[in-house]
């Protein structure tokens, strides 16, 4: 290399400007130049200086800020000149106030000195970047030793000045990214891991000196005087976020718990950050210590075929348009973006990792030795090693250029066209086109060489675009495509998902666990932006998967299964009833597996015989509980995922849930019994089980609970076998039992609540019925609310099928009953107000309670099953057949039941219908037959009104007097 002063070696960066642009440019710079009069100097560098003080206003101020500086930059040799500057750095001594200026002076002139030996082509890449790494080694060497002398000057750091083993011993930090590789940027921040060793720190602290707030205040004061901004500038923005789980760990971590953070948790992006690590400032010979101790970390010997793929997936989140479509100059990030520097770097670091354990020769820090030496190993081709290479440094050229405009930390090629001639000028470009043309062939090439890394593989990355989660920020590319899927906060959604790749959930807190998620993780953003309500699916999907206990087989179902995931993330969009179920229970996504679980409701699959045979198998009453329990839990999620998929209607998921409450209610009434004959022994009567409410008209959600009441009948004298029980009490025996088996909780869940209040007497009465007391009850004493109730009322189970008729025909004859003298319909509606004086409608959703509501239509045929009864009519438990001369009502309880069914599939408690999303909106108008969702609202006032109206006139008001 030459020698020499710069300014006669200096090369004209830009093309010729006006001499008027000149006078602009240079006026102000000396006093010489205010006069006209030139030294020869400034004249010979004129030519080179003039492109950049018209391009950059950050350069052409430094000039005019400190001329002095300049001269003597431009009268040196550059390697003298950065040679004097960095042993003056170093030299430097005192506080944080006596070397704050300083090294602000220093860090302007290094940039200025730096900048004109770059864009005067006296120094290639590699010396810009090791000038500037350098330097920030210095002035970060004396900001830690000015701090430690603050803290040793109030007596709090009892160490030696001058020990050798640095400022704290046993305080280390390592230099990270490109500045660990010297491969500094111009105006970047400096990534820097702090790490102590306490057997070393803790003895040279002060007594009652506590380490950690020590170390921690030690590193912010550090950071402040780098990077506070005064009337001298900054010296460098400091990043100390290069460390173990950054949002939960300190500022400076201890080498013991960073150790076991990397062996238990560390990531592949994490072990990709160390291939460059080095020590930089502190105590060194901890800082090698500490990285030779993560060497089988970083590099390990033998990989299997999941953390290879992990691996590749660094690079593989990235979308690869291989056509280059798209791909301007114009905003183009040069080094986040496609075809910028974070893919070649990529591209050989994943190389590394896979290689590296093996062959320690593959380990370079610096990009372009570590495309040469896996060239040099043929691992990748020689021509590919070489078009990266020099693509590598164009684009750093051009990141330089974009920074030396303004001294900011961007990598972005401007928008302005303005400003972008500005970057070409100091690229050595006349024509901003022929400029935009180069930029964008060399985006184009490169992202061509990266993308010939995916064929065959996985892609990691989604159709919207990339899909990064390494690091310790904010990837901006994947912040614009979630922007782009729909999450109205992208910052929330990245945060979450790098904070399950840190093991924060039970899921990932395995390393398989983290690599099976880092193929789930695109496929989970990409599925919940295509249901059309990207926040909703995410944010319970989200309960879900924290939810779980381990997350290693059912990641790998979803994975193996990407139909059954597209659909379980779908539903979730809308239903976090169901999100919750498989977060308790994630044993419910077996049965999707199970070929009936598509099969048509109402088609005998054999699943009731299955319950019925595995609870008759158990080995104890709790068993045969469980086992309902979980078939159960199945099923309402399978008729939940027809239901809200829109494979079954509303009524087949009503006669679905109360088909599965009829096989549960026998299933468990047969067990309940056998509990109460193994506990007090046989009884000569028999025993049968009446639903009521919706579980008796066939009219069950998925919210629905159970409304029950038994019916007896025994020989006056008859008594158990064993324990010598009275039918009475036998037979209370078994209804607690039964409710205990339909409601208690077990390690299974539960099943539903249960309400034995429409038995005759309510509360007050027995909790099971001698058949003759419930016919004597309804002969006499039973008000017309018990009759309204009764006409929904149905046997589910009886003992013996004998019994089972004679109580269905006592319910029969109990509703035809003349009740000479009773008001009937004034009862009926006297019921009604009080219940719209005591429980009023919550909302307009409130599809029960609302004015032409449910309810309405309930009463009204319940109503009208009590009138064609005591006429002689038929008798049917269906609400739809009992308003049948009714289409008003008939219309409003049909559609309102319908939404019901959905609502409760979807949501454990009432839904803020109005906040959910327009997906579900349309999905709810689909299911009622209306275009959108302000037709379904039109249409339902619509039918409210005409329900009330007709309940009006079925059930008038009583009149006063």
């Amino acid at each position: 290399m030459t020698s020499g002063p710069l300014g006669a070696r200096l090369r004209p960066c830009g093309p010729v400007v006006s001499t008027a642009t000149v006078d602009r440019a240079l006026e102000g710079l000396t006093q010489a130049a205010i006069d006209g009069k030139w030294s020869p100097l400034l004249e010979e560098a004129r030519p080179s200086l003039v492109p950049v003080l018209a391009a950059s206003p950050y350069l052409a101020g430094l000039m005019r800020r400190w001329p002095d500086s300049l001269r003597a930059i431009l009268a040196d040799d550059p390697d003298a000149r950065l040679t004097d500057i960095l042993s003056k750095t170093l030299a430097l001594e005192g506080g944080a106030d006596q070397v704050r200026a300083p090294l602000r002076q220093l860090k302007a002139e290094l940039h200025l000195l730096t900048a004109l030996a770059d864009l005067g082509e006296v120094w290639d890449l590699d010396a810009v970047t090791l000038a500037l790494s350098r330097f920030a080694d210095a002035a970060a060497t004396t900001a830690l030793r000015a701090v430690a002398h603050d803290q040793r000057e109030r007596g709090r750091l009892v160490s030696a000045p001058e020990d050798p083993r640095g400022p704290v011993p046993g305080l280390f930090g390592l230099a990270m990214g490109k500045h660990g590789a010297n491969e500094l940027n111009y105006s970047s921040d400096i990534d820097i891991s702090l790490f102590w060793e306490p057997d070393a720190v803790i003895p040279v602290l002060a007594d009652g000196v506590e380490p950690q707030r020590f170390l921690d205040r030690l590193a912010q004061a550090f950071a402040q005087l780098m990077q506070e901004r005064t009337g001298d500038g900054y010296v460098f923005r400091v990043d100390l976020r290069l460390r173990p789980d950054p949002s939960s760990t300190p500022p400076v971590v201890a080498v013991p718990m960073a150790l076991d953070y990397y062996e238990g948790v560390g990531q592949n992006w994490e072990r990709a950050a160390f291939i460059k690590a080095r020590p930089a400032i502190g105590d060194l010979d901890e800082g090698e210590a500490f990285l030779k101790a993560l060497t089988p970390f970083v590099w390990r010997r033998s990989l299997d075929y999941q953390a290879v793929l992990d691996i590749q997936s660094i690079k593989r989140q990235i979308h690869v348009h291989k056509t280059g479509d798209g791909l301007q100059a114009a905003g183009a990030n040069l080094k986040l973006g496609r075809g910028g520097i974070r893919e070649i770097e990529f591209y050989a670091q994943t190389q590394q990792l896979i290689l590296g354990g093996r062959d320690p020769s593959l380990r370079s820090q610096r990009t372009v030795e570590a495309l040469k030496a896996l060239a040099d190993k043929d691992h990748i081709p020689a021509e590919v090693a070489a078009e990266l290479t020099v693509s590598y440094q164009r684009l750093r050229g051009l990141e330089h250029r974009v920074q030396m405009l303004d001294d900011e930390q961007t990598h972005i090629l401007p928008i302005d066209p303005a400003r972008r001639i500005a970057v070409a000028t100091l690229s050595g470009h006349e024509d901003l086109a022929r400029f935009d043309a180069e930029v964008e062939t060399l985006l184009i090439g490169v992202n061509r060489r990266y993308g010939d890394l995916f064929e065959g593989e996985e892609a990691l990355s989604s159709p919207f675009g990339s899909l990064v989660f390494t690091g310790v920020e904010n990837d901006p590319e994947t912040l614009a495509t979630l922007d782009r899927m729909g999450f109205s906060d992208p910052v929330a959604v990245s945060d979450t998902i790098r904070a399950w790749h840190h093991g924060r959930i039970p899921a990932t807190r395995s390393a398989r666990g983290r690599e099976l998620f880092t193929r789930l993780a695109p496929r989970l953003l990409t599925v919940a932006a295509q249901t059309g309500a990207a926040d909703a699916a995410f944010r319970r999907f989200s309960v879900f998967f924290a939810g779980l206990s381990a997350g290693v087989q059912v990641q790998a179902l979803f994975l193996n299964q990407p139909e059954l995931f597209e659909r379980i993330v779908g539903v979730m969009a809308f239903a976090p009833r169901l999100a919750r179920t498989l977060g308790r229970y994630p044993a419910a996504l077996d049965s999707m597996l199970d070929a009936r679980f598509e099969t048509e409701l109402g088609i005998n699959t054999g699943l009731f015989d299955q319950m019925e045979a595995e609870a008759a198998e158990a080995r104890d009453f709790e068993g045969a509980m469980n086992a309902v329990r979980r078939l159960h839990r199945e099923q309402v999620f399978r008729i939940g995922m027809q239901t809200l998929s829109g494979r079954i209607g509303p009524e087949a998921a009503g006669q679905g849930f109360t088909n599965l409450a009829d096989a549960v209610m026998r299933t468990l009434s047969a067990a309940a019994l056998a509990e109460t004959e193994r506990l007090g022994g046989a009884m000569a009567g028999a025993v049968a089980v009446i639903a009521l409410g919706k579980a008796g008209s066939g009219e069950m959600t998925a919210g629905s609970d159970l409304d029950l009441m038994t019916v007896y009948d025994a020989p006056p004298e008859a008594v158990s076998s064993g324990k010598g029980w009275a039918a009475d009490v036998f037979y209370v025996r078994f209804t607690q039992r039964l409710i205990s088996a339909l409601s208690a909780h077990t390690a299974e869940g539960s099943l539903y609540e249960v309400d034995m209040r429409l038995r005759p007497s309510g509360s007050k009465g027995p909790v099971s019925v001698r058949l003759s007391g419930l016919e004597a009850y309804y002969g006499a004493e039973a008000a017309t609310w018990e009759f309204m109730a009764l006409t929904r009322a149905r046997v589910v189970w009886a003992s013996d099928p004998g019994f089972a008729a004679r109580t269905a025909d006592a319910l029969d004859q109990a509703l035809r009953r003349p009740r000479p003298g009773v008001d009937v319909a004034g009862d009926v509606r006297a019921m009604r107000d009080l219940m719209a004086r005591e429980r009023r409608p919550e909302g307009f959703w409130d599809l029960k309670l609302a004015p032409g509501g449910l309810v309405d239509a309930e009463f009204v045929g319940q109503y009208r099953q009590l009138q064609s009864a005591a006429s002689g009519g038929p008798l049917t438990v269906s609400t739809l057949e009992q308003l049948f001369h009714d289409p008003a009502l008939h219309e409003a309880w049909r559609l309102q039941q319908g939404l019901a069914q959905l609502l409760a599939c979807a949501f454990d408690d009432r839904a803020e219908v109005e906040a959910e999303p327009a997906t579900f909106h349309a999905r709810l108008a689909a299911a009622a037959g209306q275009a959108d969702f302000a037709a379904l609202i039109r249409r339902l006032e619509q039918v409210r009104a005409e329900a009330r109206r007709a309940f009006e006139a079925a059930l008038p008001p009583a009149r006063d007097g």
